[in-house]
């Protein structure tokens, strides 16, 4: 057996589909076909059942597959340790990203990523979180940058900065001049995000109430959202780094969210079996660049990341 050929069954099984997982493997269909029947012979047991529409691993092929995951795992960190012997930090990686943390960190971050790593190709790819959960789970991504916790079996979740909301009003609205209570808000005049948005779930985590709300339009992003209130009244909840995007106008319409102070905490996570603890650090190294100091988490400002 060779480690091509575990990287191959490895592929077949996550895509369960042989042309896609050829395209994985950089290598034609035939190729990684005849690359496993070959180890198929050698083992003299069927590692697929290619009869099955999409194709499924057989009983003794999962356990096959399992302990080719375990020799590969082992390998890349061979692998890993000779990098970090180079000092020559290179390779592929492939970020995830939800919505309402794009826009503040993605511009900054690629210039200068690409400034301090000019070897690593960067993809960064913007998803809602359970896209995100489903392409890590499926090495579909190396990393994520999403609102934690997410409590998901298989992954890892490194926390990196902690970011408050506040509640933007809009002139016309009614409020009190006292804080804004996260448990006495009124749901009627809010304006949210569409559903599927982790953000919009967290709204109404810390308001502690069911979602009823101003359901004429839910809006796709938090621009929208504040041109809405701008246009129609009530009010939205926006993320702190949004702050700086606003006018000076537009700066006085903002209220804390207080009786308990409304934050969400940022991470980095991964999967379990992931090794690349030098590309970790480069990204949040990267992000501190980024996010306020008194924003990042304690440990990350003293410590960096230990896999």
């Amino acid at each position: 057996m060779t480690i091509q050929q575990m990287e191959y069954i490895v592929a077949v099984n996550r895509y369960r589909h042989f042309v896609k997982a050829s395209e994985e493997c950089g290598v034609t269909q035939p190729t990684l076909s005849t690359m496993i029947q070959k180890l198929e012979d050698e083992l003299n047991v069927k590692i697929f059942d290619r009869n099955k529409h999409p194709i499924e691993p057989t009983k003794t092929g999962e356990r096959i597959i399992r302990q080719a995951e375990v020799a590969l795992h082992e390998i890349h960190r061979i692998e890993e340790m000779v990098h970090n012997e180079t000092k020559t930090l290179s390779g592929n990686i492939r970020i995830g990203i939800i919505p309402t943390i794009a826009p503040y960190l993605v511009p900054q971050f690629i210039s200068i990523f690409k400034k301090d790593y000019p070897d690593v190709a960067l993809s960064i790819s913007e998803m809602k979180t359970d896209n995100i959960i489903y392409n890590l789970k499926n090495s579909l991504l190396d990393m994520a940058i999403v609102s934690t916790p997410i409590d998901q079996n298989g992954l890892l979740e490194i926390p990196i900065y902690y970011e408050k909301f506040v509640a933007y009003f809009s002139p016309d609205e009614p409020r009190k001049n006292t804080g804004l209570s996260a448990t006495d808000m009124p749901m009627e005049h809010l304006w949210v995000l569409q559903e599927g948005h982790c953000f919009r779930k967290q709204i109404f985590n810390f308001c502690g109430k069911s979602s009823t709300h101003n359901t004429t339009y839910e809006a796709g992003s938090i621009e929208t959202l504040i041109r809405i209130v701008d246009s129609n009244g009530g009010y939205t909840v926006i993320p702190e780094l949004h702050l700086p995007l606003l006018s000076e106008t537009q700066k006085a319409n903002i209220k804390d969210i207080t009786s308990p102070p409304a934050i969400r905490e940022i991470s980095i996570i991964i999967r379990n079996d992931y090794i690349k603890e030098r590309i970790i650090n480069a990204v949040a190294d990267t992000i501190k660049k980024i996010i306020p100091e008194h924003m990042l988490d304690e440990h990350l400002k003293k410590f960096s990341i230990k896999l």
